[in-house]
């Protein structure tokens, strides 16, 4: 399978000002570690129209991204993102999907005008995604970017759809190695800077009552490599006699 870059879109004002903690993160940071696929960023923003649909171009850009979108595909004036999205990948329009426009009118039947027909405007070519709660789908374009609601108990599961049927998994087992060091991370900045390709490394540094630690990773989908590389830092310290111990502290 090809290695995908996946990314998260959230968007919700109430998320910025406090008014609800955002669920999207964690879930999908978990679900794409489980599979083996790569998690390469998250935006949390407001309902801008401007400020979704240029996020949208940014991430559709970026080499190999997939986009999983949250939030601001419903009714109300303040559900921007199908539109955004239209700008952002198609050709700025919106067009009335027969196969959601029957699903509205099966579930809310009169209730569906005016306003919640709306929903089933969508870019050219959109694709459904089911919703097992409510039957209100959300859409995909060109099988690499999906556009959901802001609740978690819809989306999730599509997103959980979407993998499935456009992503299996990697097949790949990352292998990381940790150690914490009773020193300031700048002990490994020359070690780091030489690290191989396909070895991930990455500090992080902690300040105690007691004086400064540094937890150092390293990972790789090729153990080996892996294995050698964080060898290196045991060596250094070894041979600088501070000490440290296995694992994240």
């Amino acid at each position: 399978m090809k290695d995908y870059n996946f990314y998260a879109l959230i968007i919700g004002t109430e998320l910025l000002n406090g008014r609800r903690e955002d669920k999207h993160f964690g879930f999908l940071r978990d679900t794409l570690k489980n599979r083996g696929l790569k998690f390469s960023g998250s935006f949390i923003i407001d309902d801008t129209p401007e400020l979704i649909a240029s996020t949208i171009s940014y991430i559709a850009n970026l080499p190999d991204s997939v986009l999983f979108s949250f939030g601001g595909i419903g009714s109300t004036p303040d559900d921007h993102t199908r539109l955004a999205a239209a700008k952002a990948l198609k050709d700025g329009k919106l067009y009335p999907n027969r196969e959601f426009e029957k699903l509205i009118i099966e579930r809310l039947g009169k209730k569906a005008y005016p306003h919640p027909i709306n929903m089933a405007k969508l870019p050219i070519g959109a694709k459904l995604l089911p919703n097992p709660v409510n039957k209100m789908p959300g859409f995909s374009l060109d099988d690499r970017f999906f556009f959901m609601p802001g609740f978690p108990e819809m989306s999730h599961p599509m997103v959980e759809y979407a993998l499935e049927k456009y992503f299996k998994e990697s097949g790949k087992t990352e292998y990381r190695y940790t150690l914490t060091a009773l020193c300031r991370e700048n002990e490994f900045i020359e070690l780091m800077q030489n690290s191989p390709k396909g070895v991930e490394v990455s500090s992080l540094p902690k300040l105690y009552s007691d004086g400064a630690r540094t937890t150092i990773s390293v990972a790789s989908y090729d153990q080996e490599k892996a294995k050698r590389e964080f060898d290196k830092y045991i060596e250094y310290l070894e041979n600088k006699s501070i000490p440290y111990g296995l694992g994240e502290e």
